[in-house]
């Protein structure tokens, strides 16, 4: 057996076992969104921690399964986590329910309404100056393509301006600008983009809930 050749392939497989338990390991929280459509996977920003801790905690406790997407607007967003939808009588007026508190807010300039942005909802600003958010309801934005142009609408609608990199995900990705800076985006669907598009395309009634309900089950991943 030669020797030289064993000593080198023993230090290759050493420098492989350092460099593997060295690597930086991913801590970013991610969550599955289960429906009859199928899973959307999330992840959750450190940048919104009271948003990220209060939806895990929710998740871990079992508050979401058996809700409802209960309002579904085509090109725009389809939410769910209103308590008052599980078991809800068809027809129901859905949308005011919660755990019985807010989430101060933590809109960050650089967290867009691109799509697949999970957002949390909330109350108006005529009722809510300082835009807190809901304890529990929240949003997957599905929002439309956008060009130059149509980004210079949005930019002269709402008087809020991006950087070049912000308007390339907008180009790259659609979504709904015209929330940016008024509501706080905690998250992103990282998988089942596919599944959004499929809850967004369901028939809704006049008050945009689902003529059928889409349930879900959240689970921490």
């Amino acid at each position: 057996m030669n020797m030289k050749r064993i000593i080198p392939l023993t230090m290759i497989a050493l420098l492989v076992i350092v460099m593997s338990s060295c690597a930086p390991e991913d801590k970013t929280m991610k969550a599955v969104i289960s429906t009859s459509f199928g899973d959307m996977t999330v992840e959750l920003y450190d940048e919104t921690p009271q948003h990220r801790d209060n939806f895990v905690k929710l998740v871990e406790d079992g508050f979401y399964d058996g809700l409802l997407f209960h309002r579904i607007i085509p090109n725009f967003m389809v939410q769910g986590g209103d308590p008052k939808s599980k078991d809800a009588a068809q027809g129901a007026r859905l949308g005011s329910g919660g755990p019985g508190y807010t989430i101060p807010a933590e809109i960050q300039d650089t967290l867009l309404h691109v799509r697949g942005a999970l957002s949390a909802a909330r109350q108006p600003d005529s009722v809510n100056p300082m835009r807190a958010s809901s304890g529990s309801q929240f949003y997957v934005v599905t929002g439309t393509p956008h060009t130059p142009q149509t980004m210079q609408g949005a930019m002269a609608r709402t008087g809020r301006q991006y950087t070049e990199d912000q308007l390339q995900q907008y180009y790259d990705k659609g979504g709904y600008p015209y929330l940016d800076g008024d509501y706080t985006v905690f998250g992103r669907v990282i998988g089942g983009l596919d599944v959004l598009d499929k809850i967004q395309a369901v028939e809704t009634d006049k008050l945009d809930r689902p003529l059928e309900d889409v349930k879900m089950t959240i689970t921490m991943k």
